[in-house]
This record gives structure tokens, C-alpha cells and sequence, in this order.
């Protein structure tokens, strides 16, 4: 049985032909479900496409160290909600193999993994840059809402390693996020840039640790932009 049956998700369909993928990583704590009502909350409509199917798996419940190792769905553990200490890499690496079956399952549908983005909010958002420039550097576009990765990440180990294909990082952060600081957001995305990933980082004003309208119209914008419609006529 394949790892990705494990994980439960939610989707909201193309609304004509399905051309592309986006999968979207929630927060520490939340789930699919949740974060596709919170967006579509924000919107209100879904975050949906014209070619384009959006995937909102919720991560498997696992100790989490920051709740006193008390029970939580997220995509990995933490020794503490901080960029300067080591990463937990056997639970990142565990979360991975599981999205790497989830992402396996729309290739099998026929969409390339140039026709995808991965991204997340958060947590999810550093998961997405773990498993794209870890082990799937050939994505459209990675994209990271309020996320951060430490700062002696493997990811940066991986990219001197091998940089000849990194996809676009799009990160955008608010300014009064008392949970991950915007300074976290900037130092990673700056780490990522001098070592040769094309990246774009929007400050949003007064934001706090959440999503805002104006930050999702544009995140759509590039997402689209990242995945623009196919117009070849169906096989």
C-alpha cells in the first residue's frame, strides 16, 4: 500500500480541463479541511482555477515537542519553534516519503511535475521547501506563507550539492508575526537566493501570524503565472 494512502486530504477540482496540480500544506496543528475553510473564508470562494486542481492533505498526528509532546497533525516534529537549532530530520524525512506518494499519484493522473507547485502556510511552508529542493527540484514553483527554514537547514546542504534545477521560491510574511518572525522569513529567503534560487519575498504590513486577502490574490496571481493554461487540444 502506498504511503500517500495514509494521508487524508481534500480537493477542490479544476473547473475545466485538468491541467495542473497545486498541493497546499497546512499549518502546525490544522488539516485539509481547515485550511481550505479558512481560505475560502478569507476569499470567500475556494482557492480555484480554470485548469487547475488545488490538494489540501492533512498531515499524519504525531508527539509534537513544542505542546509537551502532546499529539498534533504536523508534517514534522520540532525540538522548539526556532531557526537556531537542528532540524528534526527523521520526521521530516518520514513526512517526505509520504508526500513523495502523494505527488507520484498525480503523475500517475498524467500531470507532469512541471505542471505542479507545492507550497504551505508555516510548518507547511517549510515542508514544501524540504521537499522540493530536496528531492523535487524539477516543480513549477514552491511557495511559503509565514514559513522559515533553520539556519544550518539541510536544505541549503542539498542545494550546494546540486543546484542545476531549482523551481522559483514565492514567500510572503507579515511584519508583526509574533510567532515566526519576519527576520526568520527574510534570513531564508536571502539563504535561498545566494545560493541560486530565483525568489521574490513580500512584507505584509500589520499582518500577523495569518493570511489576508491581499496576500492570497496574489499568491493566485502567481500560481497562475507559475502554471499558465494549456491551450493544446486534449488527446
Amino acid at each position: 500500500m502506498a504511503f500517500s494512502a495514509a494521508l487524508q486530504r481534500c480537493s477542490v477540482p479544476a473547473r475545466g480541463r485538468h491541467t495542473a496540480s497545486v498541493i497546499f500544506l497546512h499549518g502546525s496543528g490544522d488539516s485539509g479541511n481547515g485550511i481550505r475553510s479558512w481560505i475560502k473564508e478569507i476569499l470567500n470562494e475556494d482557492l480555484c482555477f480554470q485548469h487547475i486542481k488545488v490538494i489540501f492533505p492533512t498531515a499524519p498526528e504525531r508527539a509534537y515537542t513544542p505542546m509537551m509532546g502532546a499529539p498534533s497533525n504536523v508534517w514534522f516534529d520540532r525540538y522548539k519553534i526556532s531557526n537556531d537549532c537542528p532540524e528534526h530530520l527523521e520526521s521530516i524525512d518520514s513526512t517526505c516519503h509520504m508526500l513523495n506518494d502523494l505527488i507520484e499519484d498525480e503523475v500517475n493522473t498524467g500531470i507532469t511535475k512541471h505542471r505542479i507547485v507545492l507550497g504551505g502556510f508555516s510548518m507547511g511552508g517549510a515542508m514544501a521547501m524540504h521537499l522540493a529542493y530536496r528531492f523535487h527540484q524539477n516543480v513549477a514553483g514552491v511557495f511559503a506563507l509565514s514559513s522559515f527554514l533553520n539556519t544550518s537547514s539541510i536544505v541549503y546542504q542539498t542545494i550546494l550539492k546540486d543546484s542545476s534545477r531549482l523551481p522559483e521560491l514565492y514567500q510572503c510574511h507579515g511584519t508583526a508575526d509574533e510567532l515566526v518572525s519576519h527576520s526568520w522569513g527574510e534570513q531564508t529567503n536571502s539563504m535561498l537566493s545566494s545560493l541560486g534560487v530565483m525568489t521574490s519575498f513580500h512584507s505584509i504590513p500589520n499582518l500577523y501570524h495569518e493570511m489576508n486577502k491581499a496576500e492570497l490574490v496574489k499568491l493566485k496571481s502567481w500560481i497562475h503565472k507559475k502554471l499558465p493554461e494549456d491551450t493544446k487540444p486534449e488527446k
